[in-house]
């Protein structure tokens, strides 16, 4: 009986030895397949990973932190400088040290209006109505000017907004306090029309203003990319930390450069099969599953100008609607 013991008991630890190593190969082998540009890469592991911590990082530790996505030195130094040059980072040297932290333009990029979107828990629930955002009419003679409008365009697109005529902007179930903030911050607000309606022909309008086909392919994709490495992760422990967070990022960043195309439209309105739905709750559970390992790797390696990390903020424990207890519990040890 001690000899089956032992032999039942090294035969477990050679299976999850096998479990690890499959799914570090899995994991190893996306950037090849992802092939994410290192510009767009680093954007990616800075919301993700650094901006929720709300410090400024030593340049040498980032480096270290993104050596597993297949970036090496010379990349991410270009990578930060442009996008120092840019706007996004703040640059503060402390001795030979290169420390770097988030503007204002940073923040908000990565922090205050594209995350909502990326983990959020479930798209809001739809009235039946859709909302217009009107340029074209004259309002007291006073008419936006070119640059406005444009801009108004490429912020409105963010939020899934699509255009179904000059100057007029079409969504069926839109960020609401997201128009607003747009609105406010061209300081436009008595200059359009807010509207509300509801289309006899909603579908067919579907089909004018987005490729949809498109969108389902790109939501495909991502699942036959991730959806084994979930099988393998569900049925075995949790990979290394390090594992973990190149696991973490990589699925953040394909699932952004989706869902920043998505316009999120009510699901009254798609197919049954819609593959974004199944995308989601796929990159949720996924990201839950590896989240603490995933930081306490991140923390063990990027450094500030005052020593270790400081602890996530309230609002990383919020993402896709709340990253459980255990998350937490874990995080901590």
């Amino acid at each position: 009986m001690i000899w089956r013991a032992i032999a039942d008991t090294g035969f477990a630890e050679s299976a999850s030895v096998q479990d690890s190593r499959h799914i570090r190969t899995l994991v190893a082998a996306l950037p090849r397949r992802l092939k994410p540009r290192a510009k767009s890469l680093l954007v990616t592991v800075w919301g993700d990973a650094v901006a929720p911590h709300g410090a400024g990082v030593w340049l040498g530790s980032v480096i270290r932190l993104v050596a597993p996505l297949g970036m090496n030195e010379r990349l991410v130094r270009t990578s930060v400088l442009r996008l120092t040059r840019e706007g996004w980072f703040t640059v503060a040297r402390v001795g030979r040290k290169s420390y770097y932290g988030l503007t204002d333009f940073g923040h908000r990029a990565l922090v205050s209006e594209p995350p909502r979107r990326i983990y959020a828990a479930a798209p809001t629930p739809w009235d039946g109505e859709w909302h217009l955002v009107l340029t074209g009419l004259a309002n007291g003679g006073r008419r936006i000017d070119r640059e406005t409008r444009l801009s108004l365009k490429r912020e409105l697109g963010w939020l899934g907004f699509a255009t179904i005529a000059p100057g007029v902007f079409a969504h069926p179930n839109p960020d609401r306090a997201g128009v607003e903030r747009v609105l406010g911050k061209l300081g436009i607000q008595d200059r359009v029309e807010v509207m509300t309606a509801v289309p006899d022909r909603a579908r067919d309008l579907l089909q004018t203003c987005w490729d949809l086909d498109a969108l389902a392919a790109a939501y495909r994709r991502f699942i036959e990319r991730f959806r084994p490495i979930w099988q393998a992760i569900e049925k075995a422990e949790a990979p290394d930390p390090e594992t973990c967070f190149a696991l973490r990022v990589l699925l953040i960043h394909e699932y952004r450069r989706i869902i920043l195309r998505d316009p999120e439209l009510p699901a009254e309105l798609l197919s049954l099969d819609w593959a974004g739905a199944s995308a989601r709750t796929l990159c949720r559970n996924l990201y839950r599953r590896v989240a603490p390992a995933a930081e306490r790797h991140a923390q063990s390696v990027l450094e500030t100008a005052d020593g270790p990390l400081p602890e996530p903020r309230p609002y990383y424990f919020q993402r896709f609607g709340g990253l459980r207890e255990a998350d937490a519990e874990a995080l901590a040890r």
